[in-house]
């Protein structure tokens, strides 16, 4: 299983996001971001196979998961307020599980650690 996990869902319309491009990326010392996966929600609104390397152990430290959420929005007929939402948040060592779920809407968002 990989380390990081992820899916988003249209609170608006009660349904998966389908096709939200989004980015991990690691916080480096001088502030700066390093890549580390690109992926897209797939019918589900997951992400096939995680966003990393199954059995891969992310380095301790800041990343970002940056959820491109401009096209969804207009392909669904919704209003584009948050044309992309940056969730940022800390990984300790261990190599423990983490799901970060996005729900959507067209004026509000949010996430929260799920399993």
């Amino acid at each position: 299983m990989s380390q990081i996990s992820t899916h988003v869902l249209d609170t608006a319309l009660g349904q998966p996001a389908k096709g939200v491009p989004l980015s991990l990326c690691r916080e480096e010392s001088d502030g700066s971001w390093t890549p580390v996966a690109d992926a897209i929600t797939n019918r589900d609104g997951r992400v096939d196979g995680g966003l990393c390397e199954a059995g891969l152990e992310l380095p301790a430290g800041s990343y970002r998961m940056r959820f491109n959420t401009a096209d969804y929005l207009a392909s669904q007929n919704l209003e584009v307020f948050y044309p992309r939402i940056d969730v940022v948040f800390h990984l300790p060592a261990g190599g423990e599980h983490y799901h970060i779920p996005l729900l959507l809407s067209p004026y509000g968002y949010s996430t929260y650690r799920g399993s």
